[in-house]
Parts: structure tokens; C-alpha cells; sequence
């Protein structure tokens, strides 16, 4: 508690001192059973060669950058091809970034070998030589990545190969890896004497209920075991030496790191909103894939967090330095989440770092992980679900689209410091959303959203309360954005950061003989926005439709092709759209397209269930296709693009593609209901007034994707509130 006081003092410290920013590409190979998966590969960075450049305009020192043993020599006696990683090596240089080379992540080796093999460090260290002569100028070496989150994963848990489940498995993989560490950086050495270690780990805590308090003092001496070894303190009284025996480690492979220390340069610290953990033994409040136990108890094993027991970063690393007196860095800073979120987990551990070095810690960097993002984390790479998460970049597009995290890091780098107006509100991780800054007196600027009284107000309303990002929602009677004046004193007087137009006229039909509403509201208001907004430095979205198109490309609609609308209401969307740009070019424009929520009666889905519960025949068009869209989904990915600054027309929908009368019939199989209550009728027979197009599909050349209409699916009938 004590180091807990120290930080608490310090919170309104003034500080001068500037972490280094480090980034770091997520470049995982893991094997699972015989399969190799390539993180590099999945998020395209192989194809892509200019991304180093574009590293070198975020202001980062070091990069941490793989040499990585299953990539480059995947037969034992092959000769290795350095080309594509010299190339990317003399960019790194170019730019001025030093690099932190990885030769094993979260790997067990290539094919001839694994982490249970006796020889696994002698080949590594003899990769590792090879790596240090072709490239003898690289002076920061992390040969392997996390050894004992590795080796938990895939020796005591069997997530990856060589899929193994016994504590005797989990530590001979541990052994193996760190004496790679060491027989490797010798290697090193012998070509490059100033090479240094930089060693990684999960930095974490294990808390637990009273009943599991031996389970977590066990957990929690063992989260310091790999650098216990490198730093030769493994000896006959560490708590670990009669238990690795136990298990079937030699006594002369443990007097091998007595005898040959190895203690880091650096100790990387890799730290996770879940690296602390909670093991309870009440199981009945979690679910089945978080049950566990250790043989004398069944217990769940969660995130600290959610059971509101985090220590959190300050302390932990205090707990370090107290132990090792090494110098430190956090080597892995990311957050699978909204980008507002990813931004304060960043700021926070920012400000942590700096703490940290305030009060005595030889902290030196903090490193922005994942800058290219990572694919299927979210199943611990176990399943092939090409499940993407942003990082500092989005790489969905053809070009890598820098996110609001690059803004962030280079103005950290360059002046120590960064605001945004979302920064002012803590994380969901600190539970209550409260205000982050000090000074309490400090107005907090707010979005200004326009139509709250619609399907799209209240979306928005609902994910900025959940995302606590402040904002102020007005109905069309409350500001006639076809007013100007009144635009200019909503706009004086809330003084936002940004507006949100959700209002709209949505009557397709209706809109044939009301056109003059629909113009006004469509497209004259939106222009008189965009013009304000211009005068005002405020960021401005604003929604448009697939029905600025015709139909005749029968393949989807990219945010470049041409419109020609069918019917007043796409004349009017399109009208709007070439006014917005045309007054204000930076603003953001989405196309979306067929949207469905669960939090109101008007839209498609809806309809079809209540005509399906109340016994009433529905009739829809079987030559309509279009692309429907997941509300939620839609008010998500739209602030993150309005919090990334993006401009121009993005197009936002679901993946995915159906008919009007398939979507009905797709309804109803999943509300158990019979599929012949859909009439299918073309839609030149149902008397609608508006012409339509017959295939407007969306898709998005720019890179930013939902998820399938499947998965939107699964969660509208998950949590359908009306």
C-alpha cells in the first residue's frame, strides 16, 4: 500500500520528463496442431512496404520488429534469404528508429523443433548468431517473447502447439525458452558485445477469494520465474527450486543459470487491461469456459477488473523495480476496444510511466503495440475467425489509414503532451466514467447531436453514454437545421467539438409528393451545418443512403462511383451530400444502408416479427438487394471515424448481402416462424410510389468493415429491447 500512497501524492505532480515512445508490430507465428499462423501476414504488412515510412512519421526511438526463426529458416539446414528483412531493416535505420529484434513470439520454433524439445535453445541460439551476422549493427535483441505466457498457453493450458496440459510440460517449455535467452544473446555477443537484452512479460497480479490464497501467492511468485532465472537468483533457496526439480528439471540445468546470468538491459513490461487476474471459487457466476482448477480446488479464473480488484500499473511496477533494481519499459501498451477507449488506456499508462519515474523507477519508454492491429487475439488465435482489431493503424483498406492513435503519438513524442475532448472522461475500466482531468473547473466540450428524437439520435446517444463520450442531443423542434441562426446560436452556445446530423426525412415514398420537406431536411440543412461548422472549426458527419445510386453496377457500391438517384428522396441525400462537401470539405459523410436496431419499432426486422407473431401475411420484394446494417454497429464505427478526424464519404454497412424477401424469410427461421407468412412479390407489383434501385449494395473501397450480417444478427435477437 505503501508504493499505492506514494503514486497518490504524485497525481498532481507537474512533470518534465518525457517517456520514449517505442512501437511495436503484433507478428505472432503460432502453430496450431500443423498449421503456422503469420500475424504479419494477416494484416498485410508483408505486402506493404511502405508502412516503415509511415512508422517513422509517429516520432518512435525503437521499434520493436521481428527477425523471426519460423520465418526465415523453416527447414533446419536451409540457407536463410535476408532480402525482404534487410529491406525493411535499412527503412527502420532510414527513419531514424533503432530496432528491438524478435527472433521467437509466441512460437514454439519451426517445424523441426519445439518448446519441448531438449535442443531448442542450442538451434535458437544458433539462429540467433545467424542473425547477428548479417545484421551485426543491431543492438537490442528480445529472443523470445513472454516465455512464460508461452509456455502456459501452450504447455499448461494446450491453446497452442505443442498442446500440452501438465505442469511438467509447462515447465521444461519454460526452461527451454529462457535458456534459449541466454545461449542466444552469447551467441550475440560474440559478434556484437554492446548487444542488449530487452526482455518482455506479462506484467500482472493475482488476486483470489480467501479459499484460493495459496493459489494466488503460488501464481504471484511465478509471474517473476523467467526473469528470476535470467538474473541467476534461482538457487537452492528460491521458492522455485525444489518445485522445478519436482517437475522434472535436473539440477544441473537449474545450476546453468546460476552460473551464467543473463539479467535484462531492459525488463519489458507487457501490460493488459486483463493481465490481472481474479480466480473465485463461487464458479456459479461465470460461465463454463472460464471454469478451472488445480486439483484440490474448482474455481473460475477472470479478469481482475471486472471483480474490481486491480492494483493497477503503478503498483506493479514499483513491485518490480523493488525485486530487480533493473531499468523498465512497458513494451506492450494496446486495447482491443472503441478508439476513445484505446486512447485513455494509452494516455493512462502514459501518465503511469511517468509516475513511475517521479518516484524513483528507471523507467524508459512506453511502447504503442499493435500498430497494424491484430487478427484473432480475441480467441487467443485458436479459432481462424479473421476477427480484426485496430491498432495505431487500420490496415482493412488498400493503404494503411493512420487512426486518432497516430495524432496522439506523435504529439506525445514531440511535446510530452495531448488533449482531445475524449480524453477528459476515465476508462470503463475504472468503472464510473468520471472526469480524468484535475481541474474540475475545466468545461468538458461535448458533441452536438442533431435529431435525437430518430432511429440514428438514439443510437448515438445510447453508444456515447456507454462509451462516455459527452455529448448534447436536440430534436428537430429544438433546432430546425434549415435555420441557419438557429445553427449559429446552437452552436455559440453549446460550443462543440463536433456535430452529428442523425436527423432526416426517411420517407421514401412520401417523399414524392413532399419533396420540398425532404430537401429542406436532406439537403438544404446539412449544407447550412457544414458552413457553420467551416466558420466554427467544428467537425461535422452527416448521414446519406444507397439510394443515391441507380442499381445498374450489380456489384457493390464503392464511396467513388457516380450517383444517379431514382426518386426525390436519393436526390435529395445526394444533393445533400455535394452541399456538405461543397460548404465544408473536411466534413464526414456515411453511407449506410437498410439499418436495423434493437432499441426501436422502426425497421425492417421489427415489422417482420410483429406481423409474424400477430398471424399477418407481409408482403416484400424478392428483387431488391441490398446490404442491411446493425444499428449499433453503425454508431460505433461512425465515432471512431469522427474521433479519427476522417473526412470525405465512407461507406458503412454489415458484411453481407440479401434480398428484402430473404431477409424477411431469414427472420423468421431464426423466430421459429413459417417462412410462407413473407410473401416474395417483384417489386414493380407492390405499388410503392418511389422508384427503387434493384441492387444497391455497399461496400467500402476505404477499409473500415463491419461484421457480418450473421453476427449482427445473433446480437439483435440477443438484445432486441422492444
Amino acid at each position: 500500500m505503501a508504493g499505492r500512497k506514494i503514486f497518490l501524492m504524485l497525481m498532481e505532480t507537474k512533470y518534465t520528463w518525457i517517456p520514449e515512445i517505442w512501437g511495436g508490430v503484433e507478428c505472432t507465428i503460432n502453430r496450431i496442431d500443423d498449421q503456422f499462423r503469420d500475424q504479419l501476414g494477416l494484416c498485410g504488412h508483408y505486402d506493404r512496404p511502405g508502412d516503415i515510412g509511415t512508422f517513422g512519421e509517429l516520432g518512435l526511438k525503437k521499434l520493436r520488429y521481428p527477425i523471426l526463426w519460423e520465418y526465415h529458416q523453416r527447414e533446419e539446414h536451409a540457407l536463410i534469404d535476408w532480402t525482404w528483412t534487410s529491406q525493411r531493416l535499412a527503412e527502420i535505420s532510414a527513419a531514424g528508429i533503432e530496432p528491438i529484434a524478435g527472433l521467437v513470439h509466441h512460437g514454439s520454433g519451426p517445424a523441426f523443433t519445439s518448446l519441448l524439445d531438449d535442443g531448442f535453445a542450442e538451434k535458437l541460439a544458433v539462429f540467433a548468431g545467424k542473425v547477428a551476422e548479417q545484421f551485426p549493427w543491431i543492438n537490442y535483441y528480445t529472443p523470445v517473447n513472454e516465455p512464460l505466457t508461452t509456455a502456459r498457453f501452450s504447455s499448461l493450458y494446450g491453446f497452442w502447439y505443442p498442446h500440452h496440459r501438465s505442469e511438467k510440460s509447462f515447465t521444461r517449455a519454460l526452461i527451454n525458452q529462457v535458456k534459449g535467452i541466454v545461449l542466444s544473446m552469447q551467441a550475440i555477443r560474440k559478434i556484437n558485445p554492446d548487444a542488449k537484452l530487452v526482455q518482455t512479460e506479462d506484467l500482472t497480479r493475482i488476486h483470489s477469494t480467501s479459499t484460493l490464497t495459496y493459489q494466488a501467492d503460488y501464481e504471484n511468485e511465478r509471474r517473476w520465474l523467467s526473469y528470476d532465472l535470467l538474473c541467476g537468483k534461482v538457487n537452492r533457496q528460491h521458492y522455485f527450486w525444489k518445485r522445478l526439480l519436482a517437475e522434472g528439471i535436473a539440477e544441473k540445468e537449474l545450476q546453468f543459470f546460476v552460473d551464467n546470468p543473463c539479467p535484462p538491459d531492459i525488463m519489458g513490461f507487457n501490460y493488459y487491461v486483463t493481465s490481472e487476474r481474479f480466480l473465485d471459487d463461487d464458479i456459479e457466476k461465470y460461465p463454463l469456459h472460464l471454469h478451472g482448477g488445480n486439483g484440490r480446488h474448482v474455481y473460475a479464473d477472470t479478469e481482475a477488473v471486472r471483480a474490481h480488484r486491480c492494483v493497477g500499473l503503478p503498483v506493479l511496477l514499483q513491485e518490480a523495480w523493488d525485486r530487480f533494481h533493473l531499468p523498465v519499459a512497458i513494451t506492450e501498451c494496446h486495447l482491443s476496444c472503441s478508439r476513445d477507449e484505446q486512447m485513455r488506456w494509452f494516455k493512462q499508462t502514459w501518465e503511469h510511466c511517468r509516475q513511475a519515474k517521479q518516484a524513483g523507477i528507471d523507467v524508459r519508454a512506453i511502447t504503442a503495440w499493435a500498430l497494424l492491429g491484430a487478427c484473432d487475439w480475441d480467441s487467443l488465435l485458436v479459432r481462424n475467425n479473421g476477427n480484426y482489431e485496430p491498432g495505431v493503424f487500420d490496415t482493412r483498406g488498400k493503404h494503411i489509414r493512420p487512426t486518432a492513435l497516430a495524432q496522439m503519438l506523435r504529439s506525445l513524442a514531440k511535446d510530452g503532451d495531448y488533449e482531445h475532448p475524449v480524453l477528459e472522461r476515465q476508462g470503463w475500466w475504472q468503472h464510473n466514467a468520471q472526469v480524468a482531468n484535475n481541474n474540475a473547473m475545466k468545461p468538458i466540450k461535448k458533441i452536438l447531436i442533431v435529431g435525437r428524437n430518430g432511429t440514428l439520435g438514439q443510437a448515438l446517444m445510447r453508444i456515447c453514454d456507454h462509451r462516455a463520450i459527452d455529448y448534447v442531443a436536440l430534436s428537430k423542434q429544438e433546432l430546425d437545421i434549415s435555420n441557419n441562426d438557429q445553427i449559429v446560436q446552437a452552436v455559440e452556445h453549446y460550443q462543440p467539438w463536433a456535430i452529428i446530423n442523425a436527423s432526416g426525412y426517411v420517407r421514401v415514398d412520401d417523399a414524392e409528393v413532399n419533396s420540398n420537406e425532404c430537401f429542406a431536411i436532406n439537403a438544404t440543412g446539412p449544407g447550412l451545418l457544414a458552413a457553420v461548422c467551416q466558420r466554427y472549426g467544428i467537425q461535422l458527419m452527416t448521414f446519406s443512403s444507397d439510394l443515391v445510386f441507380d442499381g445498374g453496377k450489380k456489384e457493390p457500391y464503392h464511396e467513388f462511383d457516380d450517383v444517379n438517384p431514382l426518386n426525390v428522396y436519393g436526390n435529395s441525400k445526394a444533393a445533400g451530400e455535394k452541399n456538405t462537401l461543397t460548404a465544408f470539405p473536411e466534413s464526414l459523410i456515411i453511407r449506410t444502408s437498410a439499418f436495423f436496431g434493437p432499441w426501436d419499432r422502426y425497421n425492417f426486422v421489427f415489422q417482420v416479427i410483429e406481423s409474424l407473431k400477430n398471424g399477418r401475411t407481409l408482403e416484400v420484394p424478392s428483387d431488391v438487394i441490398v446490404s442491411p446494417t446493425y444499428v449499433p454497429d453503425l454508431a460505433n464505427a461512425s465515432l471512431d471515424l469522427l474521433i479519427d478526424n476522417e473526412k470525405g464519404i465512407w461507406h458503412l454497412t454489415n458484411e453481407g448481402k440479401m434480398s428484402w424477401a430473404d431477409f424477411g424469410h431469414e427472420i423468421a427461421a431464426r423466430t421459429g416462424s413459417k417462412k410462407d407468412m413473407i410473401r416474395s412479390l417483384p417489386l414493380d407489383t407492390l405499388g410503392w410510389k418511389a422508384n427503387r434501385p434493384l441492387y444497391s449494395v455497399l461496400q467500402s473501397e476505404k477499409g473500415l468493415k463491419l461484421p457480418t450480417l450473421d453476427s449482427a444478427l445473433v446480437r439483435y435477437f440477443e438484445q432486441q429491447e422492444v
